[in-house]
């Protein structure tokens, strides 16, 4: 047979097959902005679009899960999200038509150990202009349970947490329209599983002169680490801050955001004050979140110690790959699920919708840069900087000893997940992140700041 009308025949096969699994019953499209145009060759996805998502039509094949049984013995941790859209910025002084769970991006993390039931109750409050739903990557069940929650209204679904390792949450697909502009418009989220027995010990191999010979020297690690959490993804927008789904096709990226927000993670005024000693005299090529005004939204840096453990729970939330990298270090691990998928690496990949566990100890002071190494990637916004040990010299001009300068100046909110097994507690928490006034204000009261 012809490739071509094997490719052909290929592509009828799945539309049968769809069009038996799910039927078509419309309901209304959500699409703001720039949309699908109509052409002899995206009829199918110009089809999907409009019935408004994907409507089963077996639902007594869907069963939801009987959360009294699932909780039998259990731990239970209960995740409460509300669906909130919202205006919120964007670099250049603009903003953007947001989609949020809980007005803030991403979604609050839930983390849990392994075996722990996560209970998952998601309501839109009655003025949202649309429905949302909740699909969580970290559970092991019918689609049917994800459908659509419609405003004034909530859902609430269980399960166990079996698998360990970093999972996406997002708005979902089954019964609502343009999931896509909801994902890509901030309706997103992490959860982190801890294995049941805890995370295992680092051991670092580095080399050292002994009786003029070179030889290995290995170095174990206790598992208890400092943590950070980093979520990525694009922002596709048209003039008017609208979700333009023509550039998402083409891949034309306006930003991409790190914890939702394009470098939001280098230095700030207050930081070129203290190194430069002139709060207009930028440190990094590009500070687009200077001034305290900015309040939550100020751009903040990671401080590290120097010869520590430091465990990064990286997910992709996007539409492209990350090439996660940290410039000036070496990645000594890489977990997925709790198995060792790397060692001693400098850049690993990690797919749409996907997550690892990075292990890094520095070994000098200095400043470092974890980017998605996409040179497009880089320059639209995914660069965190990185802060070790005291490479300035500010402990002698504060007059202090710190081992880092968290101690000092603290880390940022939206980076620091909520602690686990292994985990170091951060000395000081600042408040930042791509977060509604209102949003902000509660997790001020949560941290006590």
């Amino acid at each position: 047979m012809n490739k071509r009308y094997s490719m052909l025949f290929s592509v009828t096969a799945v539309a049968v097959l769809a069009a038996t699994l799910f039927g078509s019953t419309y309901t209304q499209s959500q699409t703001v902005g720039s949309t699908l145009a109509a052409s002899s060759h995206d009829s199918m996805s110009k089809t999907i679009h409009e019935m408004g998502g994907l409507k089963l039509v077996m639902p007594q094949a869907f069963a939801a899960v009987d959360c009294d049984n699932v909780e039998q013995g259990r731990n239970v941790v209960s995740l409460d999200l509300y669906a909130k859209s919202v205006d919120l910025p964007v670099m250049g002084g603009k903003t953007y038509h947001a989609q949020t769970f809980s007005g803030q991006i991403p979604g609050p993390t839930v983390r849990v150990t392994q075996g722990d039931v996560v209970k998952m109750t998601l309501t839109v409050p009655a003025d949202e202009p649309t429905p949302h739903g909740n699909d969580m990557h970290a559970s092991q069940m019918s689609a049917g349970n994800f459908g659509k929650v419609l405003p004034g209204t909530s859902h609430t679904y269980c399960y166990v947490a079996d698998v360990p390792g970093t999972f996406k949450y997002h708005c979902s697909g089954i019964d609502v329209a343009a999931m896509d502009q909801h994902v890509l418009s901030g309706m997103y989220g992490i959860a982190i599983v801890d294995p049941l027995n805890g995370y295992k010990p680092l051991l670092v191999e580095k080399t050292k002169v002994d009786g003029g010979k070179i030889v290995k020297d290995r170095k174990s690690y206790s598992a208890d680490a400092r943590e950070f959490q980093l979520q990525y993804n694009q922002l596709y927008l048209d003039d008017e801050g609208g979700y333009d789904q023509s550039k998402m096709f083409k891949h034309e990226t306006t930003y991409t955001v790190v914890n939702g927000m394009s470098f939001g993670y280098v230095p700030n005024a207050n930081h070129n004050k203290l190194i430069k000693g002139d709060p207009a005299k930028n440190i990094f090529v590009v500070q687009p979140w200077n001034g305290d005004e900015l309040k939550q939204y100020q751009s903040q840096l990671l401080f590290v110690e120097t010869d520590q453990h430091v465990r990064f729970f990286i997910e992709n939330q996007g539409n492209m790959p990350v090439f996660w990298h940290i410039v000036g270090e070496i990645i000594d691990r890489v977990t997925q699920g709790n198995v060792v998928q790397a060692k001693g690496t400098e850049t690993y990949e990690i797919g749409g919708s996907q997550g690892a566990i990075f292990d890094v100890v520095f070994d000098e002071p200095g400043v470092y840069v974890a980017v998605n190494h996409d040179y497009a990637a880089i320059f639209s916004g995914a660069a965190t900087v990185m802060v070790a040990g005291d490479p300035f010299g500010l402990n002698k001009q504060l007059g202090t000893n710190a081992a880092s300068y968290a101690d000092l100046l603290g880390n940022p909110s939206d980076a620091v997940p909520p602690t686990g097994k292994n985990s170091i507690a951060e000395p000081k928490i600042n408040l930042h992140g791509l977060y509604t006034d209102e949003r902000a204000d509660e997790i001020k009261k949560e941290l006590g700041l």
